[in-house]
């Protein structure tokens, strides 16, 4: 298949687009940014631009895999997370429908599911941790980054029931490579490997995903996915995971506390969401390859981590802007 991928440049794109090369299709990369596997340069915002890619490149699916992301809202206005992942979205959608295409995978969030009340987690009263799968609800999303992926969610749902789009939704967790732009109480490799227990995946376990929901799609119809390292943890176990996440950890897996001790590193006091992925598993046939258990083994033999922890990590786009801001002063 010819596939249009979006974000071509970005951390997943850089992943996906070889891993689509290697299953045989014909890659067309758009981003605002260069990137090996972009071929073309431009915003999903320009409908022309979409119609044109759409009639000239005769393109058979979609992998919407590019957005504005929680940290650009530090960067930019609420309207061009509006342009970007909303509009763009629909352009998208639409080109693909009227193009007949059978399959499109757009790459959502997990943020979408966290309310200020789930973020806020024990330190704003919560007795259990939140259970997050796909039927976890209200969604009350706490920014313009989540309203605006959960607008386009709605706008691939609507597609789908108007003009019979095959279309896969994937909220997936947390892949970044950069720190965390809210949380330093931790050493930032620290606290990643705390993440694979409730709420991280490594981003060639996020390709892999895209390329399950790629295949799925046809036969799917329509379906939204929580994406995430397989958790250890059970419903039964979300109040011990608020009280004392140590020892419901200690359960599944005695030997973290020492390899923890041995690293520097601390265990989370407590875990106030997790992200169950299993519906993935069962209908996508999808599983993470990496998970806590993966990073304990990487720890106790001594060997590199399981994931990529880059505190210099700057999005190519940002890259770009920096270039163009430099050449204007």
């Amino acid at each position: 298949m010819r596939i249009l991928l979006t974000g071509s440049s970005g951390w997943l794109g850089r992943f996906l687009a070889p891993r689509l090369r290697e299953e045989g299709h014909d890659l067309v990369g758009l981003d605002v940014a260069p990137g090996l596997d972009t071929h073309i340069l431009g915003s999903v915002a320009d409908r022309p631009l979409i119609d044109r890619i759409f009639a000239e490149r005769g393109i058979d699916a979609v992998i919407h895999a590019g957005a504005l992301h929680k940290p650009d809202i530090a960067r930019y206005p609420a309207r061009a997370f509006v342009d970007v992942n909303v509009t763009g979205t629909l352009n998208l959608l639409e080109a693909a429908a009227a193009a007949g295409n059978d399959r499109f995978v757009f790459t959502s969030t997990t943020s979408l599911m966290v309310s200020r009340a789930v973020r806020d987690g024990k330190g704003g009263g919560a007795r259990r941790a939140a259970w997050m799968d796909e039927n976890f609800g209200p969604l009350e999303p706490r920014n313009i980054y989540g309203i605006t992926k959960l607008a386009a969610e709605h706008l691939c749902r609507l597609a789908h029931r108007q003009d019979g789009l095959a279309v896969v939704v994937l909220r997936t967790a947390r892949f970044f490579p950069e720190e965390d732009d809210t949380h330093r109480h931790l050493d930032g490799s620290n606290i990643k490997a705390n993440e694979f227990l409730n709420r991280r995946l490594t981003v060639e376990d996020a390709a892999e995903a895209h390329l399950a929901a790629l295949a799925g799609a046809p036969r799917i119809g329509f379906g939204t996915f929580v994406v995430s390292a397989p958790t250890p943890f059970s419903p039964d176990e979300v109040e011990a995971l608020i009280e004392d996440a140590p020892a419901v950890i200690a359960r599944h897996f005695p030997q973290a506390a020492e390899l923890y001790a041995r690293a520097g590193w601390s265990l989370p006091a407590h875990i106030d969401r997790v992200y169950d992925p299993a519906r993935a598993e069962r209908e996508l046939g999808f599983r993470c390859r990496t998970d806590f258990a993966a990073v304990l083994e990487a720890l106790d033999g001594g060997r590199d981590l399981p994931f990529v922890h880059d505190p210099g990590y700057v999005s190519p786009k940002e890259r770009v802007l920096a270039c163009e801001d430099a050449q204007r002063a």
